[in-house]
């Protein structure tokens, strides 16, 4: 079963967020990361209780070549995406 996926804006705010930074620093960089997210989305979508949930009480799955946590929920029949969060910035900033 693939559930809905639901990403607040928070998380897609930082999604532009590191978006601009990656293509700031090298053009295609920033595309590349967007394509990141959008692999992880579609593996969450097929299997949300693959990844562990946190000591924060959500699920987080660790983007692998960029420092980022999808940190996302399931309610019924759709992933609730809260944040893309960097694992640069302080843990204590988390949803």
């Amino acid at each position: 079963m693939t559930y809905k996926l639901l990403v607040k804006e928070e998380a897609r705010l930082e999604i532009i967020e590191a978006f601009l930074y990656y293509e700031s620093q090298q053009t295609g960089l920033g595309l590349k990361f967007t394509e990141h997210i959008e692999k992880y989305f579609h593996i969450i979508q097929d299997n949300p209780l693959l990844y562990q949930i946190s000591k924060f009480g959500f699920r987080e799955a660790y983007i692998r070549k960029f420092p980022y946590l999808v940190i996302y929920e399931t309610v019924e029949d759709t992933v609730l995406v809260y944040s893309i969060f960097n694992t640069r910035r302080n843990p204590e900033d988390k949803p």
